[in-house]
């Protein structure tokens, strides 16, 4: 038994941690239970990595010790909760995975994609999203949310073009594999943002019953 494996992704201020609660919901309401984590963290050992990772520190974080990081918490994460997950037959739902690697490292840190993609590959073997759905915005309206939203964390406090290259990053992720992603204008207020995802929850729970 194979459990169905969705990821969300977007740049910061994009509502993907607000509108997984609405998809969730949807599944919820229809008889299947979704597990949701999140990225880095969902494990206690996890967390504690993420705190490290997104805190203001005196000494300045270089981009080869944040990527590993990243792909620390990942392994504990994937070893302690998702695979016996899905081993079990659940949908699991994350709040960002390795595209969020892509994205922020990659697109925003400039490492290059080769060493993310042997880190992957080491970490994940052949586990990848089955769906992974990505929240759309103009950066500056993400970061407006954003701001608006909370202090700033040690990611949050980039410049305009970090987040551009974060932004690019994601959409030509999609655009490369359009079988996998599921690309969500994320502008609009939250009933827009629900209308153009409920075909995508339509598919994952057809995929569910399947």
């Amino acid at each position: 038994m194979s459990g169905l494996f969705i990821t969300f992704e977007g740049p910061e201020g994009a509502g993907k941690s607000t509108n997984l609660q609405v998809f969730a919901q949807a599944l919820n309401a229809a008889g299947c239970q979704p597990l949701l984590t999140r990225e880095p963290g969902g494990t206690s050992v996890a967390e504690r990595i993420r705190d490290v990772l997104l805190s203001h520190h005196e000494e300045r974080m270089c981009s080869d010790a944040e990527l590993l990081l990243m792909f620390a918490a990942r392994a504990q994460h994937l070893h302690a909760l998702i695979k016996p997950a899905l081993d079990a037959g659940r949908v699991v739902i994350s709040d960002r995975f390795t595209d969020a690697t892509y994205a922020y490292q990659g697109g925003g840190r400039g490492i290059p994609v080769e060493r993310i993609a042997s880190l992957e590959t080491w970490v994940q073997g052949e586990l990848r999203p089955d769906i992974t759905v990505i929240f759309d915005v103009p950066v500056e309206v993400g970061m407006a949310r954003a701001r608006a939203r909370s202090e700033l964390d040690r990611f949050e406090v980039e410049e305009q073009s970090f987040f551009e290259a974060v932004r690019n990053t994601y959409l030509s992720r999609a655009a490369a594999e359009p079988q996998r992603y599921r690309v969500i204008d994320a502008s609009g207020d939250l009933q827009q943002v629900a209308a153009a995802m409920q075909p995508v929850i339509n598919e994952v729970l057809e995929r569910w019953h399947a």
